[in-house]
């Protein structure tokens, strides 16, 4: 038998999603083993005055299994 958890992290990145999401799971991984996947919830984008795009935030869910 296996048991499975779920957390959830919010991360940022100036870059794009793909790096937001490469970011979170490198930061879990430090203290959280046998990650086996991940969903992303959400996406949303902070703006500058002028419509530009200065910040990419995902808000994820990682999946584990438990030792």
């Amino acid at each position: 038998m296996s048991v499975a958890k779920v957390i959830e992290l919010s991360v940022s990145s100036p870059k794009g999603i793909e790096d937001a999401v490469q970011q979170g799971l490198r930061k879990v991984s430090q203290t959280v083993k046998n990650i086996r996947g991940a969903w992303v919830n959400e996406i949303k984008v902070v703006t500058g005055d002028d419509g530009a795009i200065t910040e990419w935030r995902v808000n994820m869910r990682v999946n584990f299994v438990v030792e």
